[in-house]
């Protein structure tokens, strides 16, 4: 389905927002340290809209955050209407006779691609390289980095692309991470153990070779979203965006290092790590909503910077729930769920609750056939890549909505004899988590909230949850002015 994306430009979706009542500039001088934030998250958890602060105190471009704060917004961005949209594009697309399993969730999104003819397109000039500034005129003070909160140590990048090759096979990654201002130019990078950037750098490490890096800040909506998507490592997020586009993603080569960048990013960073090079990173309120500690990250020195002329700065507050990553945390729950069902064909729905930060916790409902059939879903979750790292699961029937959580918490609370119905174990934690006694695994709980079959040791029969009659129900909606109520 070919059609012409919307918002090539990150531009365009600004203007988009505006248009449909979804964005409000703010004109008077606001400061990137601490102020903006406070801004932000106040708005956030009115339920407002995307801001664009026209005049920050520091740097030389306007600040855009919260585009994605809403699955509306999130819908916007992809140029759809609803996030099930894309799900239901990827479902039809996914045939019954790929394999079960991990395989089959990389084979069903190569094959989705495959039939979209959706790799990236290389152009030779670029509106990213309008501007350029090399050697001495290399300064990150240009642009407009937040410090988000008080005891962050600095100024912080919270919305670059990262773009690394792996230095063997030349497998390009596209990667979301923080990125810490330590001069005017080098940048902390946060790679995380489980992210694919830090394996290319211990590669690089290994053979102590430089790795080159290139950083693109605001690129078009759904660029930014496919950094997010957590893709199995050899499906190339640049396909993956054409995909979701329905058209190519343009590229250009860097001027200083052997990458490719989307064309109409905002601002370009290319630069280098070197090997064996570390620096103290950190602390950084984080989304989790405590502070990450101070840990040595590597180093990347930035040789030059390119931009659109009159660029915007795209950045994102992190905080506890209820924050402007909700919208990107919801579009891939809704994005994967066909694959995850190849992955876990017992798998009704799910829901990634954004007050668990959306690894944390996982609702999933099932048609429960057998005995213990739920721990063999939790057991499935914690054993697949894009869950492995969730620390509580909920088992529910087919018969709740696991989008509504005062439904989800009767089942827990009600449905649950937690001498047999509570699985405790062991195994990967996300780097960012503070509540693991050591860093990077800990303790994980299923919630076996199903009803109970007479095989699992449940004797005594199963009750009848109460329902109203379908007469009396149609009957009380059709007298319901009626009663003055």
């Amino acid at each position: 389905m070919a059609r012409d994306f919307p918002y090539p430009d990150l531009k365009d979706f600004v203007a988009a927002l505006e248009s449909a009542g979804e964005l409000r500039r703010v004109g008077v001088p606001v400061d990137p340290t601490l102020e903006i934030s406070e801004v932000v998250t106040r708005t956030v958890r009115a339920g407002g809209p995307a801001l664009l602060f026209e005049r920050p105190t520091r740097g030389e471009m306007p600040v855009a955050v919260n585009l994605f704060g809403t699955e509306r917004r999130m819908a916007l961005a992809l140029g759809v209407e609803s996030l099930d949209e894309i799900g239901d594009r990827i479902g039809a697309l996914v045939k019954p006779d790929l394999p079960v399993g991990w395989s089959g969730i990389r084979d069903g999104l190569g094959k989705v691609m495959q039939l979209k003819s959706v790799p990236p397109k290389k152009v030779k000039t670029a509106p990213c390289q309008q501007v350029v500034y090399k050697g001495a005129d290399v300064d990150l003070n240009r642009l407009p980095g937040l410090q988000v909160w008080p005891g962050d140590g600095g100024i912080f990048h919270n919305f670059g692309l990262t773009h690394t090759k792996h230095p063997e096979t030349g497998k390009r990654n596209l990667g979301l991470y923080r990125l810490q201002q330590h001069s005017h130019n080098t940048l902390g990078m946060h790679w995380q153990i489980h992210k694919d950037s830090t394996a290319h750098h211990a590669v690089a490490e290994r053979r102590g070779e430089r790795l080159p890096v290139a950083i693109a800040i605001g690129a078009d909506p759904v660029v930014s979203y496919s950094a997010s998507a957590p893709l199995p490592g050899d499906i190339d997020e640049y396909l993956f965006a054409g995909f979701l586009r329905g058209e190519r993603v343009e590229m250009v080569d860097c001027l200083t290092v052997p990458l490719q960048v989307p064309a109409q990013a905002q601002i370009v960073l290319e630069g280098y790590i070197e090997p064996g090079e570390r620096l103290p990173e950190g602390p950084f309120g984080d989304h989790t909503g405590f502070y990450t500690p101070v840990e040595p990250f590597p180093v990347m020195h930035v040789e030059c910077i390119t931009m659109q002329r009159d660029p915007l700065y795209h950045s994102i507050i992190t905080s506890k729930p209820p924050q402007e990553d909700h919208g990107l945390g919801k579009a891939t729950e809704r994005i994967f769920l066909p694959l995850l069902r190849l992955l876990i064909p017992d798998i009704i729905d799910y829901d990634l609750p954004s007050a668990g930060v959306f690894h944390n916790c996982v609702i999933v409902s099932i048609r429960k056939r057998y005995p213990k059939h739920a721990q063999k879903v939790m057991n499935a979750i914690w054993g697949a890549h894009l869950l492995s790292l969730s620390k509580l699961i909920v088992v529910v029937d087919d018969d709740c909505d696991v989008h509504d959580y005062a439904e989800v918490a009767f089942r827990a609370f009600g449905n649950v004899d937690y001498a047999h119905d509570l699985l405790l174990t062991q195994g990967p934690v996300d780097h960012l988590d503070h509540a693991s006694y050591q860093q990077f695994w800990g303790g994980k709980a299923g919630v076996d909230a199903t009803r109970k079959l007479p095989t699992e040791g449940y004797t005594r029969g199963w009750p009848d949850e109460m329902t109203m009659s379908p007469e009396i129900t149609a009957l009380v909606d059709k007298r319901w002015k009626e009663y003055g109520i």
